[in-house]
């Protein structure tokens, strides 16, 4: 347990920046998930709404440090190939 008034201050922000994270981690997971089930739904159209819709979300979350930039770039690449690969 932290002894110093600093320390405690410090340990309540690590814990305030792991709850906020948390959730903005498992939102990205549910865009991501609505753009799989999309695909395995066999539906192209409804697949890049959804890609669309998660785009942005997890580039803010990148920007954020919740995840790291190139992480972020991975997932975007590897959903975006899986639906160009749904169309053809």
């Amino acid at each position: 347990m932290a002894n110093s008034k600093q320390a405690r201050k410090r340990a309540r922000q690590a814990e305030g920046r792991r709850v906020l994270k948390a959730s903005q981690r498992s939102m990205v997971r549910t865009y991501i998930k609505r753009v799989i089930k999309a695909i395995h739904g066999g539906d192209h159209a409804q697949a890049m709404d959804a890609f669309k819709q998660a785009q942005p979300v997890i580039d803010r979350i990148a920007d954020k440090d919740v995840l790291s930039k190139k992480k972020a770039a991975r997932m975007k690449s590897r959903l975006n190939k899986r639906i160009k690969a749904l169309a053809a």
